[in-house]
């Protein structure tokens, strides 16, 4: 039989029972859109950390020199013990940094973990908690800030210790209401009060989470009210992204001088670009790989089953059918690859479905929720490959026992 002859009898034999195949197929259909569905939110993730977090943490071209890694998470309690005995990050640190990197565009201190909050006050205003942070002028370099009123923070600003401030967008909209009307203003930081030097530019929101709502404050004045934090960073931003390797190199020669390290002994301070942050999130959504093909697996086998048996029915009802295919000349070969053609086409069909409707749903996700979703090929191939793959091998069994019936007793069948 001509595998065209047998696409067209299993394509007939589906159309007669729609119902009836549709709810065959659920198991299938569910299992690939799933698979659809979180693998374009997780690549979507992906991309956007990539493509969104990671310039918006560290900034474009640019590295850190870190007491602690980004990729702290993924240590076990002993590493994070031994890292925790790091020294602090010092002005000293940043010098030495910038010494060896004449040719970066900036070179920045800042604080960092913990974070302190608090209160931003403007006559009867206030905008709670808060995120303050102590940075160096070159920081504002680092991140691309771009200022919609006023003038960055400058070296005199930290070296006489002002009491000044810039200001995310979000704060001052919500202080001034028009953000680019507070400049000169006076506002209270906790109980302390700061003089309005400049307004950065809106940078939006990621995931929900807002680039625009902190304070920055000359790392001086920061230290003397909230105290050195434990993670201070040291920031380096390269005019291209080709020279950061030997940049970090650089730096890491830089950091081991500074901190007095003999050769062979192990570095007390860490070196991360944006790619570290990526990989971090990529070891993070690992673990959801490593979840989901057990939960596809367990439905692509559910529905397997359901496809073989009621393929079995479907070959009780048919017994006659058969019998007179058989009678006409039809050998094994024949009813064999007519019913396996069948459960592979159900099969495919359940594939396509769930493909459809995990596009639509990572679709509604990525429209209604903060959630990127990003359907890629490959899901789809393999989702397809998976429907397909399922209805040859749970119709090997219900082919081979229709191949193997008696025609005379096939045709006596009532």
């Amino acid at each position: 039989m001509p595998f065209v002859e047998a696409l067209r009898l299993a394509i007939d034999a589906i159309r007669q029972a729609k119902l009836r195949s549709f709810f065959t197929l659920l198991g299938i259909i569910v299992s690939v859109g799933f698979l659809v569905t979180v693998v374009a939110v997780i690549q979507g993730m992906n991309a956007y950390v990539k493509e969104n977090i990671t310039d918006a943490m560290i900034g474009t071209n640019s590295f850190q020199v870190r007491r602690l890694p980004l990729s702290l998470g993924l240590s076990n309690d002993d590493q994070i013990r031994e890292m925790q005995k790091r020294p602090l990050l010092t002005h000293e640190d940043a010098e030495y940094v910038a010494r060896v990197l004449p040719d970066a565009q900036a070179v920045s201190l800042q604080s960092g973990w913990p974070t302190p909050v608090a209160d931003v006050t403007h006559r009867n205003t206030t905008v709670g908690s808060v995120a303050i942070f102590g940075v160096t002028p070159a920081y504002q370099t680092v991140q691309d800030y771009r200022f919609i009123a006023g003038e960055p923070l400058s070296e005199p600003d930290i070296n006489e210790r002002r009491f000044v401030v810039v200001l995310g967008y979000d704060i001052a909209e919500k202080l001034f209401n028009d953000a680019d009307r507070g400049i000169g203003r006076m506002i209270r930081v906790g109980r302390t009060e700061f003089k309005v030097k400049g307004i950065i530019a809106k940078k939006g929101r990621v995931l929900g989470q807002s680039f625009d709502s902190f304070v920055l404050l000359p790392i001086t004045t920061f230290e003397s009210r909230w105290g050195r934090r434990k993670t201070t960073t040291v920031s380096v931003k390269m005019e291209r992204s080709e020279e950061l390797q030997g940049a970090m190199d650089r730096a890491e020669e830089a950091m081991r001088l500074a901190h007095r390290l003999r050769p062979g002994e192990p570095n007390d301070f860490t070196i991360d670009k944006a790619d570290a942050l990526v990989a971090f999130w990529k070891s993070l959504t690992r673990v959801l790989f490593t979840v989901m093909p057990a939960v596809v697996c367990i439905g692509i086998v559910v529905g397997g089953i359901v496809i073989m048996n009621i393929m079995l029915m479907s070959i009780n009802e048919r017994t006659r059918e058969i019998g007179l295919r058989k009678a006409l000349g039809a050998t094994r070969k024949d009813i064999r690859l007519q019913f396996l053609v069948e459960a592979m086409v159900l099969a495919l069909l359940g594939g396509l479905q769930g493909v459809a409707g995990g596009w639509l749903l990572a679709t509604l996700v990525s429209t209604a929720t903060p959630l990127p979703a990003r359907v890629t090929l490959w899901s789809v191939g393999v989702a397809l490959a998976l429907g397909a793959g399922t209805g040859v091998v749970f119709g090997v069994y219900p082919a081979t026992r229709a191949a193997r019936l008696d025609p005379i007793a096939a045709l006596r069948q009532e």
